[in-house]
């Protein structure tokens, strides 16, 4: 079954694909190099580089099971999700609840703060690059990713490559001396894509999407004069971790590490205004509705399958 076809000139398709053997549903990269840009080549190689370095994370990155890859093309079967947010957002924008953007955007933090863990900084974050697996965010497609070293807090690289709505200010700006075009990048500027995640989540468009011309909006990301609009927000959490997000000075944005111990991510509702033991019928409507949200979204009866099994060993690993 074709899940994915070509796009931006890249031959590429993903198919689903049936493993007897292991019994399950999987996804099957199918890439064209023996005309593809040099460029495509180094991202693929750069993936699959990296991917098999975050395995041992795969409870928040996807999994990559095998892979081979000759002058020609190159073949990376991976673990199938069941639609990356992008889409589901597209879906759900008009009627995300709150508890959902939160339970969601934590996850989205806890995958981005695992890769720094291990020295990986993505540099390309963005809806499309989270895909839903058996009921979670796992993080998807590491092409422009860099390494970092532990004791460094930034790295520089010599092309500017990203998604603009979600590009950091200082992925934009020359910090080099010479016209060389060298960029600083490190894991604040993940957060910077992140806080711009959030901004869609809540607003419906990222901050700078509403500016149509490429070098207007790449003058209005790195312009401080420049002010980010925040409509009004009846969250006091969450616009002060928007706000403190979207930081153009990277020194002065708050981290990862800060965002996952900040309130908006760990405050529970007051047990004041629920009744007894109301929390939990809280929680688990919004469990529900994430659940049901994810059941419409599913195109086969192998993904229906999937869903279910992963659901089964989720309530199995609970009672343990």
């Amino acid at each position: 079954m074709l899940l994915q076809e070509p796009r931006l000139g890249v031959r590429m398709q993903v198919y689903q694909v049936y493993d007897a053997q292991a019994e399950e549903v999987r996804a099957m990269k199918c890439v064209r190099l023996d005309t593809a840009d040099p460029l495509i080549r180094e991202a693929i190689a750069k993936e699959i580089q990296f991917l098999e370095k975050l395995q041992s994370c795969s409870d928040v990155i996807i999994r990559l099971y095998s892979h081979e890859m000759t002058d020609s093309c190159v073949l990376m079967v991976m673990e199938c999700g069941s639609i990356d947010l992008n889409s589901w957002l597209n879906m759900e924008r008009k009627r995300l609840k709150p508890e959902d953007r939160s339970f969601y955007w934590r996850n989205m933090v806890e995958a981005v703060s695992t890769i720094h863990k291990q020295g990986v900084v993505h540099t390309d974050l963005k809806p499309a690059n989270f895909l839903f697996v058996k009921g979670r965010l796992k993080l998807i497609d590491f092409g422009i990713a860099n390494s970092i070293q532990a004791d460094a807090t930034s790295f520089f690289r010599d092309s500017r490559m990203g998604t603009l709505n979600f590009m950091a200010p200082e992925t934009i700006e020359d910090y080099s001396d010479s016209s060389e075009g060298i960029y600083k990048v490190g894991p604040k500027s993940d957060v910077w894509a992140l806080g711009c995640i959030l901004f869609l989540m809540t607003y419906g468009y990222t901050p700078f999407q509403k500016i149509s011309k490429h070098f207007q909006k790449l003058h209005a990301i790195i312009d401080p004069s420049h002010e980010i609009t925040f409509p009004p927000c009846d969250e006091p959490l969450l616009m002060d971790v928007l706000k403190r997000s979207l930081i153009r000075n990277s020194q002065e944005r708050i981290s990862v590490e800060e965002i996952l111990t900040h309130p908006y991510l760990t405050a529970r509702p007051s047990m004041e205004s629920l009744k007894p033991n109301s929390q939990n019928v809280v929680m688990q409507n919004a469990e529900v509705r994430r659940l049901i949200s994810h059941i419409e979204a599913l195109s086969s009866p192998n993904s229906i399958t999937r869903m279910a099994k992963g659901l089964i060993e989720d309530l199995e690993n609970r009672r343990k």
